[in-house]
Order: structure tokens, then C-alpha cells, then sequence
């Protein structure tokens, strides 16, 4: 060959070797992504986000289970893990103590609900006054607000139930189980919720009383609710009716690449069909729909990734 051919190849195969290199790092590297416990509907979500980064976009993701949300994101701040998921009102709360967290976007809405044994006389929210009522959630220490929202939708407070302390959502449900509690509080959609309906016999979940959300939202504004029917996501549901709801979010810290970034929304906008078999509750998830204008820092990856798709920032309901 001659030496010019040979002379103008070299940076194609420069080029060629570092995309090369490159992708080696990438799949060699391992991400951390953490979650709530095996069980939660949060960890089904790591499930499915890990096995398509995975198989489909080449990044090495495994997941972390914790112990709740308020475990979780301190590690993904220190770099312990890379990525995580908790709700918006866990982010907003770590905001202040961890700056270096940065938002990739929201997931997909959570629903969530009272749930009591479906053989029980309570219909309503209301009626869970002089109950047993789970509370405390040492590991996830914005649920305990959310409980007293959904308790204050019927008229309640603290001071109108029996405590059942417990230090997150999977506890509690293992207590209302066991009968140590007479509800429990998860979202829709988590395989707890499924293996408890099939212990106990059946469960219900509990209507909010018309008007009910206005008094919630004086104790946590970000919740709101939309509208559910008998289906089997939306396990104890017997009618029609509008469950409280918040957002799920993505999230991940100021050291990670900005491309690694913008690979992981790629690859799952790409492969949502892969997500959604793994878990149902990301039919919500879109890439346009993970920008959502929160008083919170973006990662610049996703910041580039919605300005190349000239996506705007969606107002929070």
C-alpha cells in the first residue's frame, strides 16, 4: 500500500480506536443504581432501567437496594452509587444538605393508597379514626408527612389514631400482615402490594372523601391526585375513583459524565417497550416528560440531551 494511503488512514484509525476505547471504558465501568428495597415499586423500576442500560446501551448498571429513600440519596451525593431513585419530596428535602445531587428527570407518577383488609367496614379515609395506623418511617422521612396528608383528607390527625412505628413502607405492610396495624400505605403497581392482597384475602383501598386533597395539600403541596379504576395495577379498587399521586425521579450527582448521562436517556427512550415488560408503571415515562420545571439543578447531560431535542421544561401539576 502505499505511504500516502497508509499516511491518510492513520487518523481514521486513530478516530476508530479511540470510539473503541471509549465504548471499552464504558462497558467496563460499573454503575451503581440505588433503590428502595426488593419488593417496592421503586426496585421493580432499578430492575428495569439496569437490565436495559445493560442489554441495550452497554452500560455495566447494577442495583443497590437500601433501606428507604433517606438512606439511598446521601450515597448517590458522596458518589457511592451513581444513580438513584426516590420521590420529589425526598429530593426536595436532601436539596439543601446535598448539593451535589443533580436530576436526570421524573420517572413516572406514583399512586399510592390506604389499604385495609377488604373484609373490614372502612370505605373512606375517615374511617380510619381510633385505628392502628402505621407511621414514623425513619428510612424514608418524607412518608410520614404523606400520612399525615392522607390522614388530614378525612378529617384526621395524629392525634386521632393508634402509631404503628415503622422504618419504611415495606414494614409497615409486613405489620398490617401480621395484624399488628390495621392498614398499610404503598403505591400501586409494588410486588408487596400483590403479596399482601394474596395473605390477608383480599385488600381495599381507601377513598379520599370529596375535598379531602385541599386539606392534604396544607401539609404537603407537591400531592395531587388523579384518577383510577378497577384494573389489576390498581390492586383493592373497587370503583372509580382518584387516588393521591406524586412524582418518581431519576436522579444522579455532579461527578458523573455528562454522556453517560445522556446515553442512559437515550437508551431508555429508545427501548421504553423493554421497560414497560419489566415494569408496567413506566407507560408514563418519556424523555420530554422528565423535564419538569422543579426548583432543583438538572445534570448538564440531561440539560443537553432536552435542549438538542428542543424539549421545554413541562409545569409541575
Amino acid at each position: 500500500m502505499p505511504l500516502s494511503i497508509v499516511k491518510g488512514l492513520r487518523p481514521i484509525a486513530a478516530a476508530l480506536f479511540g470510539l473503541t476505547l471509549s465504548a471499552s471504558l464504558a462497558s467496563a465501568q460499573t454503575f451503581g443504581l440505588a433503590t428502595m428495597p426488593p419488593g417496592t415499586l421503586s426496585h421493580t423500576t432499578a430492575s428495569a432501567i439496569a437490565k436495559v442500560l445493560k442489554e441495550k446501551g452497554g452500560l455495566n448498571v447494577l442495583v443497590q437496594p437500601t433501606a428507604g429513600e433517606s438512606t439511598l440519596i446521601p450515597l448517590v451525593a458522596r458518589g457511592e452509587a451513581d444513580i438513584g431513585i426516590a420521590n420529589i419530596f425526598e429530593m426536595e428535602e436532601a436539596k439543601a444538605k446535598h448539593p451535589e445531587l443533580r436530576l436526570i428527570g421524573s420517572l413516572h407518577s406514583l399512586r399510592g393508597a390506604f389499604w385495609v383488609r377488604k373484609d373490614s367496614t372502612m370505605r373512606t379515609t375517615a374511617d380510619l379514626k381510633g385505628k392502628r395506623v402505621v407511621m414514623g418511617f425513619s428510612a424514608m422521612r418524607t412518608i410520614d408527612p404523606m400520612i399525615k396528608a392522607l390522614l388530614a383528607t378525612g378529617g384526621l390527625t395524629e392525634a386521632d389514631v393508634k402509631p404503628v412505628l415503622v422504618p419504611n413502607v415495606v414494614r409497615g405492610a409486613e405489620d398490617f400482615a401480621s395484624g399488628a396495624a390495621d392498614m398499610f400505605f404503598f403505591a400501586f403497581g409494588a410486588p408487596k402490594v400483590r403479596e399482601v392482597d394474596a395473605s390477608v384475602g383480599g385488600i381495599r383501598a381507601l377513598e379520599i372523601p370529596q375535598g379531602g386533597i385541599a386539606a392534604a395539600q396544607k401539609i404537603v403541596p407537591q400531592g395531587y391526585l388523579t384518577p383510577a379504576a378497577p384494573n389489576p395495577f390498581f390492586i383493592g379498587v373497587e370503583k372509580p375513583m382518584e387516588v393521591y399521586t406524586w412524582d418518581n425521579m431519576i436522579f444522579t450527582n455532579n461527578k458523573v459524565k455528562d454522556e453517560v448521562i445522556v446515553k442512559i436517556i437515550e437508551t431508555m427512550e429508545a427501548n421504553k417497550p423493554d421497560l414497560i415488560v419489566v415494569q408496567p408503571a413506566l407507560r408514563d415515562f418519556s424523555a420530554n416528560k422528565l423535564y419538569k420545571a422543579y426548583d432543583l439543578p438538572y445534570h448538564p447531560g440531561a440539560l443537553k440531551y432536552f435542549k438538542d431535542k428542543k424539549y421545554e421544561a413541562l409545569a409541575v401539576k
